[in-house]
């Protein structure tokens, strides 16, 4: 095994961007906000003949048929070159963010937003010195029971060398059959081990809460997912009563659905928008606090990092625009646009970009991230705060610590 540097010793320095950050063994979230759309029912007319900036639908027509007729490979079908011809589509547009899914790919995408997640132990992983490096680790989980934590260096999977791997080559080495089990080899500061993990079937909530000293309450939010909005509510009715401050904990979290982002501001602001959308036309969509706001008067800190994108900087920036709440941490990933999820008859689907988005304020986050009001770097992953362990405290946790000495704790 080839050695390993210090500074892999000492895990990651900062946060690598959140698209390159994948839920184990599921389609990556890659830093979104997203909404669900079908198949159209009705499609523009697409000329049949080749005319400047239009579809030309004969010449891949044509294409096909030479391929299907003259490859040398009889095997390859119609179905192949479908998809094979969506997916160089989608490639000509030159958007991170916009995607083909196959059928597999969909239903495991569907199934993470619905926290649901199978044949997986559980953890979120970030390149760091060549080595994959556990960024998270979701409750409920079989890699939280088998003790795996943040900052975790992965060494070797099941034998194999880890070094060089992609997220998605470590995600597709530790995903298997519900009930087998991933041999991982990891290193945590200074000590080395092997930790053997049962691949299963869970369901994971997004949201954790717990009262700091003081009469602070915490609500970690993991993503925006289906549950988000009524997990939140439950954490927030039952920890607001005696709580004379709050902290929202946003760091790592890559985004997910719109419609949580929006009821999630909507309970610290009475009044407001919370962002403005604007479609390919350029007009704009308002879309305001809706719902209940029982929390729009308690003092609160947002902690945000480099992990932080999408929906979690519509939270953040919105509240911060508000002047509801200060952000803690660093800047922001910086993705201010909104996918639009179409499935197609064949059970796959087209994740696309469908409008930009702006704060309350005018600003936009694409590509420049939000500014924290206040810039505290964590010196590793593993000083994070763990709210599924509070037991361990929160002594290392520099941008937690600064946000409690803003609220007087």
């Amino acid at each position: 095994m080839p050695p390993l540097g210090p500074r892999t010793r000492r895990i990651a320095r900062r946060w690598i961007p959140a698209v390159t950050a994948v839920l184990l063994a599921l389609v990556s979230f890659g830093a979104g906000a997203w909404v669900e759309r079908g198949f159209p029912g009705t499609l523009p007319l697409v000329p049949t003949r080749s005319e400047p900036d239009q579809f030309d639908q004969t010449k891949v027509r044509q294409a096909a048929r030479i391929i299907s007729s003259n490859y040398y490979d009889a095997g390859v079908g119609g179905g192949q070159l479908s998809q094979g011809s969506v997916q160089g589509m989608i490639g000509s547009l030159d958007d991170p963010f916009t995607q083909y899914l196959t059928p597999e790919q969909y239903r495991m995408r569907q199934d993470a937003l619905a926290g649901r997640h199978d044949g997986v132990i559980g953890v979120s992983v970030t390149p760091e010195q060549g080595y994959p490096v556990i960024a998270g680790v979701l409750p409920n989980s079989p890699a939280l029971r088998a003790g795996l934590q943040t900052g975790d260096v992965i060494l070797r999977i099941d034998g194999r060398d880890a070094r060089g791997l992609t997220p998605d080559q470590t995600s597709a080495l530790i995903r298997g059959a519900d009930g087998s089990q991933v041999r991982l080899f990891v290193a945590r500061q200074t000590e080395q081990r092997d930790v053997t993990v049962t691949r299963e079937r869970f369901q994971s909530p997004t949201v954790e809460a717990v009262r700091l000293p003081d009469d602070i309450q915490y609500v970690r939010v993991y993503q925006f997912g289906d549950s988000t909005e009524k997990e939140f509510d439950d954490r927030l009715e039952s920890g607001l009563p005696g709580a004379r401050g709050g902290v929202l904990d946003l760091r790592g979290n890559g985004g997910g659905r719109v419609s949580a982002a929006v009821a999630m501001v909507s309970r610290f602001v009475a009044a407001g928008d919370v962002i403005e959308e604007r479609g390919r036309d350029g007009r704009g969509q308002r879309l305001s606090v809706n719902g209940t706001h029982p929390a729009a008067t308690l003092p609160l800190v947002v902690l945000v990092d480099r992990g932080s994108a999408s929906a979690s900087e519509m939270v953040a920036g919105s509240l911060q625009a508000h002047a509801r709440a200060r952000l803690v941490g660093t800047r922001t990933f910086g993705k201010g646009s909104v996918q639009a999820m179409y499935a197609l008859r064949d059970g796959s689907a087209i994740n696309l970009t469908i409008q930009r988005w702006l704060l309350p304020d005018g600003r936009s986050v694409n590509g420049s991230g939000l500014t924290p009001d206040v810039d505290v770097d964590l010196a590793q992953p593993t000083d994070m705060f763990d709210v599924l362990r509070p037991a361990r405290a929160h002594a290392d946790d520099t941008q937690l610590n600064r946000a409690l000495a803003m609220l007087g704790a």
